[in-house]
């Protein structure tokens, strides 16, 4: 085949639309340009988003070719200034979500296709992105008048603190004069205030991970239909061997999850209470710390930890309406040899086999004498205080077997589902997505629990080798920093002078944020600068956008897009959810505050605490707004509303499960009740909790 013709200056190579997009170049022939595209094969098109260029063509830079000098940065006011514009005659027909703002950022920087709630002027002369994550922010602080030190004592429905009707999906235009003092610096770095709907469902209560929405990227149509795609470490990943011990469930996610507990799990209070519930027993454990191992005991590198690993997966069939019964279980150990594979006769009639999964017949079982407390009494000599359990939705198998352990690593919580709980990912998915293995091809034979458990097992071995960071940043689409990585477009008018063979397609990244980021999305980003107050984050967007003095780590000139979040606001006002055991994988505040904040002014200051946190807040934006450089869009968002009635009504219900599922409780005499009401409360909380704001600008 021949040489493919190279891409014509003047001419837009739209990734999104594989098409040629022309621009109206004063300076370039449009005849002889169509002409030229005709020659080529290209159909020209206009992008509605971009207004002409009053200079020269641009393209699309492709190795190989001489880079022609990078034109000069255009001044703000001239007609090729990059501009987000909002026409008040739009249609929008809803409120705009995170999704739709990480999709701006794809369209002007990657493959994305074109927003429809705001028109983006001049797209290719867009320099660099900064969007920054502020929970805590409210439509209702940007309200003529209102009175900080009053503003959290508001009604337990939330009403006072709606602006406008739900229904009201335009953005409110930012007038200087009408908004308090503490926020005035917001008319002069944004137009509009956009209501934004935060990621959830309210049927099931939860709002999803403003975080994992924003960072994680939908994938390209043309990967779509073809089975999960295989997970794709980021430029520069360096494994991190890691003890398996770190991936056990927590005590909040035994209880999360639906396991019942173990008493080595109960305070020694609740212990001296305990009463085991008719079948059930409870492996030899009589405190979480008879499973530690000395260091001296464990060999050096060692991903065990010196422990017992058992892979688990279990059969079942059905015995009444909705009753599960085992029928099948295989233990695997960590070497992959079957410890246990046995066949189990239910006490009582099955009425169903469900042989389409479970792969059990009636002819298999009719031999079968092996009872549930034959399995149980084996299960108690194999399973020491230092074993830990392996396998997926463990919950479900452990029910069935009418039997508790403590130390479980359960595949469905070490690779959650991208929506949060409920939903759980298959472990057919994680298999093809992570181990590019196809698992339960039975068909109408059902599942091989040999196979499921040998799975899991190679799940978290591939976790442990690779470290907390890996597969926990795209698992139903592609991670934000990857994707600017590998589909980020370079423009003509922007190459810089070290692109000696033209531009670099990828575009570099750098998370700002608190706490461990390599156990979240973040870890995929190019550079990661990890803080412990806010002002850490100002200082480390402004490391990031313009790079390091000496360029050791972030080069001279800094990365093109820039995400990191704030988080003093949000440790003010309580809104993370308290119902979690440890912040450690959002970087969540250290200390936070107990119950709602302080109302009370602080001495010495004037206002309220709340109005000097936002102060303080907006001062540090604006300062950063300040030092960005021309042409750098910028994007801040709060992700969700006020989620504290949302999170006292989840904790309720946590506390409800946990009583529910102690042994020997009786549903009558919990100290904690759930019933219809508390569940619509908590429905109302969630949809609450979903008004978020954002604001989109161009410095």
């Amino acid at each position: 085949m021949g040489k493919p013709e190279e891409p014509l200056v003047g001419v837009n190579m739209s990734t999104a639309t594989g098409a040629l997009e022309t621009t109206d170049s004063a300076n370039t022939s449009s005849e002889a340009m169509e002409r030229k595209s005709s020659s080529s094969g290209s159909l020209k098109r206009s992008s509605p988003h971009d207004g002409p260029d009053d200079d020269e063509g641009w393209s699309v830079i492709r190795n190989g070719r001489p880079v022609k000098k990078s034109k000069k940065t255009p001044k703000p006011g001239s007609g090729s200034y990059p501009e987000f514009h909002f026409a008040n005659t739009a249609k929008l027909q809803a409120k705009i979500n995170l999704s739709q703002l990480r999709d701006l950022i794809l369209y002007i920087f990657a493959d994305g296709g074109g927003p429809q709630w705001i028109s983006v002027k001049h797209r290719p002369e867009f320099r660099k992105i900064v969007a920054i994550w502020v929970p805590g922010l409210e439509e209702a602080m940007f309200k003529p008048g209102v009175d900080f030190g009053t503003y959290n004592k508001r009604r337990d429905d939330g009403t006072d603190k709606m602006v406008t009707s739900p229904d009201d999906y335009y953005p409110r235009p930012l007038k200087k004069e009408e908004l308090p003092r503490a926020l005035k610096p917001f008319a002069d770095m944004f137009k509009h205030l956009w209501p934004v709907k935060a990621p959830g469902d309210d049927k099931t209560g939860r709002i999803h991970s403003p975080m994992q929405t924003f960072l994680t990227a939908p994938l390209p149509k043309s990967q779509k239909g073809n089975g999960p795609q295989a997970v794709r470490e980021p430029k520069g990943w360096k494994d991190q061997r890691t003890r398996i011990t770190e991936f056990l469930v927590s005590p909040q996610e035994y209880i999360e999850h639906g396991f019942l507990t173990h008493p080595a799990l109960l305070s020694e209070e609740l212990r001296k209470e305990w009463k085991d519930p008719e079948g059930w027993v409870h492996t030899r454990v009589e405190t979480l710390e008879d499973g530690d191992v000395p260091e001296k005991e464990i060999e050096q590198g060692s991903v065990t930890a010196g422990r017992e690993i058992l892979a688990l997966d279990c059969e079942m069939c059905m015995t009444g309406e909705k009753e599960f019964s085992l029928t099948r279980i295989s233990l695997v150990n960590w070497d992959g040899t079957v410890v246990l594979d046995e066949l189990v006769k239910p006490d009582k009639p099955i009425i169903d086999y469900v042989t389409r999964f479970s792969g059990i017949t009636e002819e298999m079982l009719a031999p079968v004498t092996t009872t549930l407390k034959d399995i149980q009494a084996r299960l108690l000599d194999i399973l020491h205080p230092r074993t830990i359990l392996v396998g997926h939705s463990l919950d479900s198998d452990l029910k069935a077997m009418q039997l508790t352990h403590p130390f479980i690593v359960d595949t469905s919580v070490l690779f959650p589902h991208a929506r949060g709980m409920p939903l759980k990912n298959s472990l057919k998915f994680l298999a093809q997505k992570y181990l590019n293995r196809e698992v339960q091809k039975g068909g109408h034979a059902g599942h091989d629990s040999v196979e499921d458990a040998k799975t899991c097992l190679d799940l978290v071995k591939k976790k442990c080798e690779k470290g907390k960071g890996w597969a926990a940043s795209d698992m139903q689409g592609e991670n934000l920093f990857k994707r600017l990585t590998r589909a980020g477009t370079s423009y003509y008018n922007q190459a810089g002078p070290e692109a000696k063979g033209g531009a670099a397609t990828g575009k570099t990244s750098a998370a700002v944020d608190w706490g461990d980021l390599e156990r979240n999305q973040c870890s995929a980003a190019t550079y990661r600068i990890a803080c412990t107050s806010d002002a850490e984050v100002e200082a480390g967007i402004l490391r990031a956008v313009h790079g390091d003095p000496d360029g050791l780590e972030i080069p001279g000139g800094g990365v093109q897009f820039v995400w990191a979040r704030m988080r003093e606001l949000e440790e003010l006002q309580g809104w993370w959810n308290r119902n979690k055991m440890t912040d450690e994988q959002t970087g969540g505040p250290p200390h936070a505050p107990n119950g709602s904040p302080d109302e009370d002014g602080d001495e010495g200051k004037k206002g309220s605490k709340l109005e000097v946190k936002l102060t303080e807040l907006t001062q540090r934006l604006a300062r950063i707004h300040a030092a960005l450089p021309p042409c750098t869009g910028f994007i801040l968002f709060s992700g969700t509303g006020d989620p504290r009635e949302m999170s006292r009504l989840q904790a309720q219900h946590v506390a409800f499960k946990r009583e529910y599922n102690t042994p020997g409780s009786k549903w009558d005499q919990l100290s904690v009740q759930w019933t219809d009401v508390e569940d619509q409360a908590l429905k109302r909380a969630v949809r609450r909790a979903r008004n978020g704001i954002g604001f989109v600008g161009v410095k």
